[in-house]
């Protein structure tokens, strides 16, 4: 029997979040405002006022916010599903460039997953921050995770300054890598620069910095210096998919080509080798996973990507575009994948990916 995979569950944090922090941390706990005008919750962090918002209110504040993990699983049961993996709310944004603050958060947050993931009898998985501006505690905590349910690691397609091709970020890869957790890049952005300028535009601002981090990471090889660890790319849909291929194929092609035809020249050095693509399944052959959405043309996405890469998320707890409560159920009664494909895409794929 299949066991059905929530591939991209959310938790909204509350003030109970950071509770969890450690005792030295809690100076740097957020402060909850409310709007007298519009009664809007906002959280101050770092002198930073973001909002608070994004809150689904089709599911109850006990399971959203899983303040009740026993109201959660009952949930999840009326919606047939066995394994939620959570990815946070706050963090899908940039909160502060200082590093004591980011870790302060992050390690407040990790321990309340962890608490929640105990209580879940092995129905609640989660992805583990990993503050990056912090390297050594960055592995403590990317360890930490590993040792209390966590089954992948949480990034954004850029960090601060950095692309995820930066061989800043290695250390992070070799250690999941040695750990059996995937990278987890999901829709959102690490820079605070970028995020405040794409205020008004929730494309540019979330859904394109994991599109650039696919197409860079493969362009620049990563994926074969750590030929163990898996990746996916979540909430984004997976309709760009065949797009960010052909666009490799082609740009890879040109600049081999400029290369031999120069290799003779200065100019063969000056730009960046891409690696040879080849004839295979760029997905599979980099341990690639990508989160479609019901909204997909998934035949379409799926002749070009395989059927063996492709996950599907509810984003329960948000009140997105993204939503759909009820995608578990779709792909498993619509008849517009093979026979077999929808078992794939619901348990197969996401059980490989994040090892479960």
């Amino acid at each position: 029997m299949s066991m059905f995979i929530d591939a991209d569950a959310h938790v909204i944090e509350t003030e109970q979040t950071w509770e969890f922090m450690e005792e030295e941390d809690k100076r740097f706990a957020p402060d909850l405002l409310v709007s007298e005008r519009s009664g809007l919750r906002y959280w101050r962090i770092d002198e930073r006022v973001v909002p608070n918002t994004n809150i689904g209110l089709n599911t109850t504040a006990e399971s959203r916010e899983l303040a009740d993990v026993s109201a959660r699983i009952a949930h999840m049961d009326e919606l047939s599903v066995d394994v939620q993996v959570i990815y946070p709310t706050l963090f899908l944004r940039p909160l502060t460039a200082r590093a004591d603050v980011e870790r302060a958060l992050c390690r407040g947050y990790n321990r309340w997953l962890a608490e929640i993931w105990r209580q879940g009898g092995g129905r609640i998985r989660w992805v583990v921050l990993a503050p990056v501006q912090s390297m050594d505690r960055c592995i403590e905590e990317v360890r930490f995770g590993k040792a209390n349910g966590a089954c992948g690691v949480f990034m954004h397609g850029f960090e601060g300054q950095r692309l995820l091709s930066d061989d800043t970020f290695f250390p992070i890869f070799q250690e999941a890598s040695d750990l059996d957790m995937p990278i987890c890049i999901h829709a959102g952005g690490g820079n605070l620069d970028h995020y405040d300028l794409f205020a008004q535009d929730v494309f540019s601002r979330f859904k394109l910095p994991a599109v650039g981090a696919f197409n860079n990471l493969i362009y620049k090889g990563i994926p074969d210096m750590f030929p163990e660890l898996r990746w996916c790319f979540v909430e984004t849909t997976s309709q760009w998919v065949p797009y960010a291929l052909n666009d490799l194929q082609i740009r890879t092609t040109a600049e081999l080509t400029f290369r031999r035809k120069h290799a003779d020249s200065k100019l063969a050095g000056v730009r960046g080798a891409p690696r040879e693509l080849g004839e295979g399944n760029l997905l599979k052959d980099n341990r690639i996973y990508v989160a479609c959405q019901t909204t997909d043309d998934l035949p379409y996405v799926i002749q070009h990507a395989g059927e063996d890469n492709i996950i599907v998320g509810t984003d329960y707890g948000h009140a997105d575009y993204s939503n759909d409560m009820e995608a578990i159920a779709k792909l498993a009664k619509e008849g517009v994948l093979a026979e077999g494909v929808g078992d794939k895409i619901l348990s197969d794929n996401p059980r490989r990916l994040y090892s479960l």
